[in-house]
């Protein structure tokens, strides 16, 4: 039973443990060097794997207007596609997040990519509005599912020293996937094929991804866990007990790691989604303006996450996300309020602000979660924030209603799409920071196996003579591994 001194001994802890740690900074050089040619093979697979994810999500948002022509919908019918997607991120995020813990990260991050290649195939071919709408259903399950498997791939492994910076770097694939979907829409939208073109080649790099991930082993974080694991019968009535053990004792922190994933979801939709149409319909950007200023947001982005994923490995995360949303609150009035092209300027250290808080997301996630689980954890608290901030536009757009602007002899009424913008991410950098503040942080702590000892002793204490026996036998069990040159 939790006692008012310890509510009150937390709240206190909670501005104890905000003080800077001021960790020596990390010679970038020497962070990067310190990765082997294998863990530099996991980073890579898992960042293009994520890359590709979000270039496939933005692939509906390039061609909205041609989709809409071809089946005859409304471009609002059409954003269904990317709804649809929000949806099912989740269920995707709990299954193969359960089959990632399970099994290892590497079949079911295969698996993903394998499912990726037939539905962007099956989206260039299908002929009605109902079946892209279920085409788009099923990529948002395998899309839900990659995020989890890919930040685990590319960041378990990761030396202490690294994680910071590596996961600033990985959490911006999802701005370099917006560049791609760019870049590819304008190649091959004009051709013949048009859209079915650009879907067909979407399933071309799932293809190198796959057999990029086949060359290397299993996760050696999953395979140190997997070593204390008992094998055959009973290894799934242990993996039974350790999801007891771990939801008794992490489901607090599992709530409020998906509180925190909202807010850092409502955020990114809040500052982004609604955006082009402020500048197209408020501001009168043309299409090619609108581009350009989105292709150096997320320019700032992928800066921005980069810096601010550094600097956490500094000072700490809880205040790193603090100080940055702090940042970017102050560059509200300039993103939103700015009517000229100099407003790229504001958007690129805007958009720096809010990946940057985003790139801390995955190490910080894997930090917070449960080993046995971690997977399923980070990518099922991503995924159902995300969810739960897929109304972010419809919000926004409903409330931008109640502040029409002058018609100015214009038949078509406007919005201040700009004041809605700026007090919507107002009330979500408070939310972030306020959240982030009363929230734990465990930087640095040891993500290199899959199993903690603690956690099996909990499961001792309330599992049997059988998990008592598996605690006793992980010593010998980190001593063999330990001359094989691995750690538990």
């Amino acid at each position: 039973m939790i006692s008012k001194s310890d509510i009150g001994s937390y709240i206190v802890s909670r501005v104890t443990t905000l003080k800077p740690t001021f960790d020596r900074p990390p010679n970038v050089r020497k962070a990067l060097g310190s990765l082997t040619v294998k863990q530099w093979m996991f980073f890579i697979v898992g960042y293009l794997g994520w890359a590709w994810d979000s270039c496939d999500f933005f692939s509906i948002s390039m061609t909205t207007t041609v989709l809409s022509e071809a089946f005859g919908k409304s471009s609002a019918d059409i954003t269904w596609g990317i709804t649809l997607v929000l949806m099912f991120r989740s269920v995707g995020a709990v299954i193969f997040g359960l089959l990632g813990d399970r099994y290892g990260r590497k079949w079911p991050f295969i698996a993903c990519n394998v499912l990726f290649i037939i539905l962007e195939l099956g989206t260039g071919f299908v002929q009605t509005y109902k079946q892209f709408l279920a085409v788009r259903a099923l990529f948002g399950i395998c899309m839900g599912g990659l995020y989890g498997l890919a930040a685990a791939t590319a960041l378990e492994d990761v030396p202490a020293e690294a994680r910071g910076l590596l996961s600033g770097i990985f959490q911006q694939g999802y701005a370099f996937g917006y560049l791609l979907a760019t870049v590819f829409a304008r190649a091959f939208l004009p051709t013949h094929y048009s859209w079915r073109a650009y879907f067909w080649f979407c399933g071309a790099p799932p293809v190198l991804i796959i057999i990029f991930r086949l060359a290397l082993p299993e996760n050696d974080a999953f395979l140190r866990g997997n070593m204390t694991r008992v094998s055959g019968s009973e290894s799934g009535n242990h993996f039974l007990t350790q999801a007891k053990v771990s939801f008794r004792k992490y489901w607090l922190t599992a709530l409020y790691l998906t509180a925190l994933m909202a807010g850092m979801n409502f955020m990114a939709h809040g500052s982004q989604d609604l955006y082009p149409t402020l500048l197209q319909e408020q501001y009168s950007f043309s299409e090619d303006a609108v581009t350009i200023t989105q292709v150096v947001a997320n320019l700032g982005a992928m800066v921005g996450a980069t810096i601010a994923g550094y600097v956490s490995q500094i000072i700490g995360r809880r205040l790193t996300i603090i100080i940055v949303a702090i940042i970017g609150g102050a560059l509200l009035y300039p993103y939103s309020f700015v009517s000229t092209k100099v407003v790229a300027v504001a958007t690129f250290f805007e958009q720096a602000c809010v990946l940057g808080i985003f790139g801390i997301a995955p190490i910080h996630l894997m930090e917070l979660s449960p080993a046995p689980f971690r997977a399923l954890i980070v990518g099922a608290s991503y995924q159902i924030g995300n969810l739960i901030s897929s109304a972010s536009p419809t919000i926004e757009a409903t409330l931008s209603e109640r502040f029409p602007l002058n018609r100015n002899g214009e038949t078509k009424q406007r919005y201040n799409y700009g004041l809605v913008v700026c007090l919507f991410m107002a009330a979500v950098y408070v939310y972030i920071i306020i959240l982030t503040f009363i929230g734990p942080e465990r930087k640095d702590r040891d993500i290199s196996s899959t199993v903690e000892i603690m956690d099996s002793v909990d499961a001792c204490e309330s599992s049997g003579i059988e998990t008592c026996h598996r605690v006793s036998t992980l010593g010998d069990q980190n001593k063999e591994l330990q001359s094989k040159g691995m750690k538990v």
